[in-house]
């Protein structure tokens, strides 16, 4: 049954919202569990669909995976398999992270190449030019990886882009590399930090200086505890929908320096912003004034808040430029925007050029990624009428307990299923 999210556009979102785990730091860590045959206790783990397909991927490679409270995740027992099923690679990309623990561990890796978003392409060549520096021999067969090493090496490696999966992905298997590697030009995205930070936990010797990750390989591996870190893109998003309401929303539990990018944008556009220790709140003051935004790696502006802050931009005043560097097709919210009344363009350099509008309007749309979903839960809460949202398989990857969040903020949502 296709389900959709009906929104009746126009009310102020004002309050206060706990922000969840973050799902980018949740599924690398989930991965790195496949190191240890010790217990490992993980707490904030969000209730998301790309999480549970993690779960389940590393409980096929041989794990007990155990739900021990509300949001927390015990994992224990010993990798039985190298060859991870397709079904479930193909359907995030993330779940291409195991590749380095279970070459790591058993010498040998078979990995379906992955899927995911359709957001452009996102090659994983980094990944095994890395992993090849490391002493990993890699072949491909059939549409998938098939890894082998005896024994991983330490070394140099420099990244041609700071690419978030690689560098999660090199800095797996350089732990299980006796001796030195240094990781250059790795990214340096607040996730990146909380996977070193997990990997000490466990053992790990491992040191992060900017884009220069130095790792001392080849510790014995232990069990632990650890938090997740909380989810700075669906803090961002509530922010963002806050705004475009013309509301006040305070997002806590979140480092207000991994948002900072947005909250200096929001400042620019006439936002008036507030930063404490663990919390944020933004609070309109108008319709924002225009910006340019162009997304980078961390520090850069986000690329997963291109689209919510594309939404927010066709309410704005004047004429604003959002150029996006870091995927080349990352643009299904534009045309679903139009259908809202937006005047909104893009063109083959991947710039889109927006001339704010004072009102969208509601009508039946439909997500083509997570981050182009959330784009048009913004514009329908803004918007005059009702909006029908489809494609909410995309939405439920990405953001936990949607509907009741945006309900406690004063939105007007309904989750229904097409028959009703």
């Amino acid at each position: 049954m296709t389900e959709k999210l009906i929104i009746h556009g126009g009310e102020t979102l004002e309050g206060e919202l706990e922000i969840a785990g973050a799902k980018n730091s949740a599924l690398p860590l989930i991965a790195a569990t496949l190191l240890t045959d010790k217990e490992v206790l993980l707490e904030n783990v969000p209730g998301l669909d790309d999480v549970q397909t993690m779960l389940d991927m590393v409980r096929e490679l041989g794990k007990e995976v155990k739900n021990t409270g509300p949001n927390t995740v015990r994992i224990t027992g010993s990798v039985s398999s190298n060859q991870a099923p397709a079904e479930l690679v193909r359907k995030m990309r993330a779940s291409f992270l195991v590749l380095a623990p279970l070459v790591g561990r058993t010498g040998r890796a078979e990995v379906p190449l992955p899927g995911g978003c359709n957001i452009g392409t996102r090659p994983v060549n980094l990944h095994l030019e890395g992993l090849e520096k490391l002493g990993v021999e890699i072949t491909q067969d059939d549409g998938g990886i098939i890894a082998r090493a005896d024994n991983l090496r330490s070394t140099d490696i420099f990244l041609d882009y700071p690419s978030v999966g690689a560098t999660e992905q090199l800095l797996m298997a350089a732990v299980c590399a006796k001796g030195t590697t240094t990781i250059y030009n790795g990214a340096q995205e607040p996730e990146i930090r909380d996977l070193a930070l997990f990997l000490t936990e466990l053992g790990a010797d491992l040191s992060l200086k900017g884009s220069i990750l130095t790792v001392n390989g080849g510790n014995e591996f232990a069990g632990g505890k650890y938090e997740v870190l909380s989810d700075r893109i669906a803090a961002g998003t509530y922010m963002l929908a806050g705004i475009a309401t013309g509301g006040r929303v305070k997002v806590e539990s979140v480092d207000p320096a991994s948002i900072k990018p947005l909250s200096l944008k929001l400042r620019k556009a006439g936002v008036k912003v507030e930063e404490n220790e663990h919390s944020v709140q933004v609070e309109s003051q108008g319709r924002p004034d225009n910006l340019e935004v162009i997304t980078l790696p961390f520090p850069g502006f986000p690329t997963d808040l291109q689209a919510p802050i594309t939404s927010l931009l066709t309410l704005a005043k004047g004429k604003s430029v959002v150029k996006e560097t870091v995927f080349d097709s990352r643009f299904g919210h534009v045309a679903e925007l139009s259908k809202m009344g937006a005047d909104i363009s893009v063109t083959n350099s991947n710039t889109v050029f927006i001339e704010g509008k004072k009102k969208l309007r509601g009508t039946e749309v439909e997500a083509t990624d997570i981050r182009a979903g959330a784009a048009l839960v913004i514009a329908g809460l803004a918007g005059e009428g009702k909006t029908e949202v489809y494609g909410m398989n995309h939405l439920d990857r990405g953001y936990s307990d949607l509907q009741s969040h945006l309900e406690s903020l004063g939105g007007m949502v309904e989750r229904v299923g097409e028959n009703e």
